[in-house]
């Protein structure tokens, strides 16, 4: 009986000690999550009970991997993603079998030659499918894809709103009698001009010529704006504070300040101080769609000083190509192109699980759902218990090497102790025999 006691203890300080070493192996190895070996005693069963029994020796009970957070090291590389908080990253058994699902905690993410991200085992990162060109449109839980890039461009994007605030110098005379004509200088006070774009991502000038008007029944100063795309003429549609025509019969908008030289006109349907609607242009020559600009000038101003131009920009964009990728710490991935724009590729897919410890080990640092481990439980980085991502960073290992080389001692000297014990009862057998 002594003898299956002290093999089953050989064995069990035999698995501590491969669980040891293994903890040691992968002390260097990503998103590595070590194990410990978990004992129980062995007793016999008798009919009477009482408490005589010995006991029987040790088992292995389990060996569970412990899911605590590894420290993170930092990178210079985009794709390399870790996690901060529970979850695992949801990978594609291949790149055409993406309902069978792998899970891991290692980051170690690269483009493979058609440009799928993929980890060092060639499995695609799986994330959600956008609902649209916008984060504010969301992701699609419910919908997986993998990540790819190849050759990707940023689509032109029409320009809808120019935002263009000045001052107008109110020591500048009225001119206002003088038909506006954008071939005579001496017909307008200030012009500016801003590139906006089409549909095919084609530039063009859009110019805004300033007239200095005389004082309303209300005491208020004038100002006419005329706007011209590429030297033609575009009609304001609607006018909020009247219309006023130039030239070959031009429509332009009135702008109205007060006596503190402040705008309060025009207001259009859209109840909108400053806001301007260009009625549709259509390009000469051009198969894009017609561009309908609207202008803004809200919080222009109209003091004794030089004209200014304070804030001119607009939201068109021309063609781009790839420039990069930002990855932020919900896991939405965002395309960089040339044009200045950038667009949302995906959103990281996470998968957390009720027991961990449960999941079904496959190695390279990757697991499986099994029954034990429960239902996978899917969601987005920051949400329902998720942790963050960070890009640009990798979890490392979570073993403590100070502790396994003390853990490496105890179990040999278990190994020693159980091997005396054998020793021992052979001694005693052998002595046995040998009385006469």
């Amino acid at each position: 009986m002594a003898f299956s006691t002290a093999l089953s203890g050989l064995s069990a300080a035999s698995k501590n000690l491969q669980v040891t070493g293994n903890n040691i192996a992968n002390a260097n190895t990503t998103g590595f999550k070590e194990s410990r070996a978990e004992f129980a005693d062995v007793y016999a069963n008798s009919l009477g009970g009482g408490n005589l029994t010995a006991g029987s020796g040790v088992t292995v009970a389990a060996v569970a991997q412990q899911f605590t957070q590894g420290s993170l090291e930092f990178s210079d590389n985009t794709l390399d993603l870790a996690l901060k908080g529970d979850g695992f990253f949801t990978l594609g058994e291949s790149l055409t079998d993406t309902e069978g699902r792998l899970y891991t905690r290692s980051g170690e993410f690269k483009l493979n030659n058609d440009g799928t991200v993929v980890n060092n085992q060639g499995k695609p990162l799986l994330v959600y499918r956008p609902n649209g060109t916008t984060v504010e449109e969301g992701f699609s839980q419910g919908v997986l894809q993998t990540l790819q890039l190849d050759s990707m461009q940023g689509l032109p994007t029409p320009t809808s709103t120019v935002n263009e605030q000045v001052n107008l110098d109110a020591n500048k005379p009225d001119i206002s009698a003088t038909t506006f004509d954008p071939s005579d200088a001496n017909s307008y006070t200030n012009q500016t001009s801003v590139s906006v774009y089409d549909s095919l991502g084609n530039s063009h000038s859009l110019t805004s010529y300033f007239v200095a008007g005389g004082l309303d029944a209300s005491n208020n100063r004038e100002w006419e704006v005329y706007h011209y795309i590429d030297g033609n003429p575009v009609n304001v549609s609607s006018p909020g504070a009247g219309g006023v025509t130039g030239t070959g019969g031009v429509v332009g908008e009135k702008l109205v300040f007060n006596s503190t030289g402040q705008l309060v006109a025009p207001t259009p349907g859209s109840g909108i101080l400053g806001d301007v609607q260009l009625g549709s242009y259509t390009i000469p020559g051009s198969s894009a769609s017609p561009l309908a600009i609207k202008m803004s000038y809200g919080n222009s101003t109209h003091i004794a000083s030089a004209f200014s131009i304070d804030a001119l920009n607009q939201n068109g964009l021309p063609a781009g190509q790839l420039t990069g990728l930002n990855i932020d710490d919900s896991g939405v991935v965002f395309a960089r192109f040339s044009n200045g724009g950038s667009k949302p590729l995906g959103q990281v897919a996470l998968t957390r699980f009720a027991n961990p410890q449960g999941l079904a080990k496959l190695g390279d640092t990757m697991w499986g759902a099994s029954s034990d481990s429960g239902e996978a439980i899917s969601g987005a980085a920051g949400t329902n218990n998720f942790g963050e991502v960070q890009s640009s960073a990798l979890e490392s290992s979570n073993v403590d090497l100070s502790a396994e080389l003390v853990n490496l001692i105890i179990a040999q000297q278990a190994y020693q102790a159980n091997a005396q014990t054998l020793s021992t009862e052979n001694t005693i057998t052998q002595t046995i025999l040998n009385i006469r």
